[in-house]
């Protein structure tokens, strides 16, 4: 099965997730190996419970101030170069012959920000993407809402649309009303509302909290269409009930490089004289950059120094972040 990139299909698949009582997750990704790890994880966690044709989102942004993951995908660092390596990934990795061929996977643009991205908007079939935010939201709303209803117009039938429903250049945490939901919501005509929930990642750590009454509120008067970034920030208690809060789709990408760095760290620790040999490693250890019960006396390996080693750690480990949020939203 080819990427699902057809307004038409994208619709049903989150009337499908409804019904379902799902949360659609889109994970991001800014290498090769999350992308596939993400792949990876939706298959054998429909394997393990029936249902081998899971949706799955998978995201990237371009051009974002915050972090563009198109320009990381490529070690040149050109964003134009990373979003067609991303795009060939995806259609390689579900397409014929590919063990991820069964995955009904959905292709993402995050935060395409209005005034960053003109170039791209001008120049990128969007036919070629499941869904697009659309963020304007480093305006004042009333200048965001024009931005993006006039999107919304030129495009309301070749793609799924998301709306950022907020005021980035705001000081301090200023957390979408449902009066602002509802206005922006019947103006611009947006699919998939994002609101300013708590959990941004601009949001200071000390006061850092998903507002789930806030999405309620929210839900009541515009219905069930939000979507919640970051995603990683929210307590696992809070996770379960996002479907009953009116969320039908999360943002998710953090979680996967911080969950996942500690345990190639760890890996490397244990085998560090397989890593880098034993001099080095007592270098290392006489340096006091390691504790004397390290290992230092083993051979260096081929099997712990290469890219492959820490890629295929990297792998798994993502791999279990990700089968353990399919778990809370795939019942």
């Amino acid at each position: 099965m080819s990427l699902i990139t057809d307004r038409k299909q994208v619709l049903e698949l989150y009337s499908e997730a409804a019904e379902n009582n799902w949360v659609l997750p889109t994970f991001n990704s800014e290498n090769l190996t999350s992308t596939e790890a993400i792949l990876a994880a939706t298959k054998e966690y429909g394997e393990k419970t029936g249902r081998e044709n899971l949706p799955i989102i998978i995201g990237i942004t371009v051009n974002y101030s915050f972090r563009s993951q198109a320009v990381l995908y490529s070690h040149a660092r050109q964003w134009e170069l990373g979003l067609k390596l991303f795009m060939n990934d995806l259609k390689l990795l579900t397409g014929e012959g590919s063990p991820y061929a069964g995955i009904r996977a959905m292709v993402h643009l995050d935060h395409i920000e209005w005034d960053i991205n003109q170039e791209f908007l001008s120049n990128w079939d969007m036919n070629q993407f499941s869904s697009i935010m659309y963020d304007a939201s480093n305006v004042d709303l009333d200048e965001n809402i024009i931005k993006t209803a006039s999107f919304v117009e030129k495009n309301k039938d070749i793609i799924l649309i998301e709306g950022a429903c907020d005021e980035i250049g705001k000081s301090g945490t200023s957390y979408t009303t449902p009066e602002m939901a509802e206005k922006y919501n019947r103006e611009t005509g947006v699919d998939i509302l994002v609101a300013n929930l708590g959990t941004e990642h601009r949001a200071d750590a000390a006061t850092l909290k998903y507002q789930d009454e806030i999405a309620r509120k929210i839900t009541q008067q515009i219905g069930g269409k939000l979507c919640l970034h970051g995603t990683s920030s929210v307590l696992s208690d809070n996770l379960g009930e996002l479907f009953h809060d009116g969320i039908r789709k999360v943002n998710i990408w953090t979680a996967l490089e911080r969950d996942t760095s500690p345990k190639l760290f760890l890996d490397m620790l244990k085998n560090t004289s397989k890593v880098v040999g034993p001099k080095k490693a007592q270098d290392l250890v006489v340096a006091g950059l390691l504790g004397e019960k390290a290992d230092y006396t083993s051979s260096l390996s081929v099997d712990f120094f290469t890219t492959t080693y820490r890629q295929q750690l990297i792998f798994e480990s993502m791999k279990a972040v990700v089968s353990n949020y399919l778990s809370i939203w795939y019942k």
